[in-house]
């Protein structure tokens, strides 16, 4: 290959410099292509997911309600106001049990059932409240796990915070003429928001990805904020070790 001599330019071929410009101009053109794909002006806010953010709003809602009656297990964390109390939850239910801990803004107290039997464990000042100020017995009860009677008024007002399937219904129930418009995340997971009245009804974020649960609730009326999660993870439920218990027979308070 014969050198070229000093200070001849070399010369470009014909059609080089438009070869080189139709390439620079179609690199371009499809970076412009990707970044407005990805602009999303047209791109489907459902794809690759579970595919029922496309279905009318109230079969999202009957797929979301299956999904969790079918669950075995759950894991509730947020706020619920009931009958003028704000509780703080953070329970794990199961078919046949629950554990976990309630807060109010007088108490915190953990609750366990197993089976039927319901345990309640708080400490002295929770049980002279309800005892109505018997110091003695609030003693004794306080820091262990008190088995319930199934007649005694505690029992009726908490066993509910145990049960998956009463629990959740009366959580997941929604009010009002349903829409399905809004896209979202909770916890990095996408959903599609289920709203109910406007979102004056409740608004229920449910899973695009895999199982269609519902992850995410904010109560009609402005009624708590509760999250769903841990679907069908094992809940390790055994009653307590008996020095640990104690039966306090058939009545532990009237106060309530």
């Amino acid at each position: 290959m014969s050198a070229i001599p000093p200070g001849v330019r070399p010369r470009r071929l014909p059609g080089a410099r438009r070869t080189g410009r139709a390439a620079l101009a179609g690199a371009v053109c499809a970076v412009l292509a990707a970044g407005l794909a990805g602009c999303g002006a047209d791109e489907d806010p459902d794809a690759g997911t579970n595919g029922v953010g496309k279905l009318p709003p109230a079969k999202i809602q009957a797929r979301t309600r299956a999904a969790a009656e079918h669950a075995d297990t759950v894991h509730l964390t947020g706020n619920v106001v009931s009958k003028g109390l704000t509780y703080k939850l953070d329970m794990s239910l199961a078919e046949h049990g629950a554990k976990g801990e309630l807060t109010t803004k007088a108490a915190a107290f953990q609750l366990l059932r197993v089976g039927n039997a319901l345990y309640l464990k708080a400490d002295a000042a929770f049980w002279a409240g309800e005892k109505s100020g018997a110091s003695g017995a609030a003693q004794k009860l306080g820091g262990k796990y008190v088995k319930v009677p199934a007649s005694d008024p505690v029992y009726r007002k908490f066993s509910g915070f145990t049960d998956k399937d009463t629990l959740l219904a009366s959580l997941l129930g929604l009010r009002g003429k349903l829409t399905a418009k809004d896209r979202s995340t909770v916890g990095g997971v996408r959903t599609v928001r289920l709203a109910a009245g406007a979102g004056a009804g409740g608004v229920l974020d449910v899973s695009l990805e895999g199982t269609p649960y519902p992850l995410r609730l904010q109560r009609a009326g402005g009624a708590g904020v509760v999250r769903l999660g841990d679907w069908g993870r094992r809940v390790d439920l055994k009653a307590p070790a008996k020095d640990q218990v104690v039966d306090y027979g058939s009545q532990i308070s009237g106060a309530h």
